[in-house]
């Protein structure tokens, strides 16, 4: 049976967000969330929650290139961290390496320079962060 996965990819000041299901190991991109130097508003994580009821919740792992942690990767950790003791789900870490460049590149191939937007390059990190996941899951 397959399950609903919702995604994160955390920043300081936005914070992307995605849905998607197990069967189909595709993603779907939500409204991105602001924050507040890394703090979201947690009622509106957590009415996403309710309106999803995810099985498991991915947070992306913003990590160096060499994969040593940076500053922002232990705040991902700690927002990964909150989720759960807030809401009470699953919550898997996943590398986020090189999803916003990808991002970027997919939403400039499909409408060039003036269809980059913060939310919508969020929305889609979110996606491939959700979608790598996916794969990673198969591998095992």
């Amino acid at each position: 049976m397959g399950m609903t996965v919702l995604a994160f990819d955390f920043g300081t000041k936005s914070i992307g967000c995605a849905v998607g299901q197990s069967i189909t190991g595709t993603a779907q991109a939500l409204p991105a969330f602001k924050a507040q130097d890394g703090i979201p508003n947690w009622d509106a994580i957590g009415k996403c929650l309710a309106e999803w009821q995810p099985d498991r919740v991915v947070v992306g792992l913003p990590l160096n290139m060499d994969g040593t942690e940076q500053d922002l990767t232990v705040r991902a950790r700690k927002f990964a961290h909150r989720l759960h003791g807030r809401f009470g789900v699953a919550v898997e870490l996943q590398d986020e390496r090189l999803t916003t460049t990808e991002a970027r590149a997919e939403i400039f191939g499909r409408g060039g320079y003036k269809a980059l937007n913060k939310s919508k390059v969020d929305g889609i990190s979110a996606c491939l962060i959700l979608e790598s996941w996916f794969e990673n899951q198969q591998v095992k």
